[in-house]
């Protein structure tokens, strides 16, 4: 039997973290459809930390939504570390946020390829104008990719936030 975690689950300690600091959260996603939106805004009382979500499922979407440049989508694709790192800053720069979260990948079942297969997402974050970026394979069926890639987001939020109040 596993014992009871002593740290929240990831969107308290996120709530938690942000409201502490006085920070609002922008998301824009791609591969997850606004998923990471919808389990910020499952929490009674989300409006305080998390400010909007962009869902930006197509290239043009990105380009103008978020500000993503084309020719780094048409140079390195949308599953790219340049346009997670885009997104992220984009998300931040067209919302009243000091915390971004970007998301790009594919779930599947289709559209992988030998050096983008399916499972591919990179993520890019944004923490008090502090850029970074990673990129995870995940294992498993659409569903749970994109489940996945919602919790890797939420809590790798988490750390960097932790990080930067160190």
């Amino acid at each position: 039997m596993n014992a009871p975690s002593l740290r929240p689950p990831p969107i308290e300690r996120l709530a938690e973290l942000l409201t502490a600091r006085g920070w609002m959260l922008a998301t824009a996603e791609s591969c997850t459809g606004g998923l990471i939106a919808a389990a910020c805004t499952d929490r009674a009382g989300s409006s305080a930390w998390y400010e909007r979500g962009f869902v930006t499922y197509s290239n043009e979407s990105k380009t103008e939504l978020l500000g993503v440049d084309a020719r780094w989508i048409d140079q390195h694709g949308a599953v790219s570390e340049v346009v997670a790192r885009a997104m992220a800053h984009g998300a931040v720069r067209h919302a009243r946020a000091q915390v971004g979260v970007a998301v790009t990948g594919i779930a599947g079942p289709g559209g992988g390829s030998a050096d983008k297969p399916v499972g591919t997402v990179w993520f890019g974050f944004v923490v008090d104008g502090r850029l970074s970026s990673e990129r995870c394979i995940f294992e498993g069926d659409r569903a749970g990719i994109r489940a996945a890639t919602v919790a890797h987001a939420l809590a790798r939020l988490v750390e960097l936030l932790e990080r930067s109040a160190a």
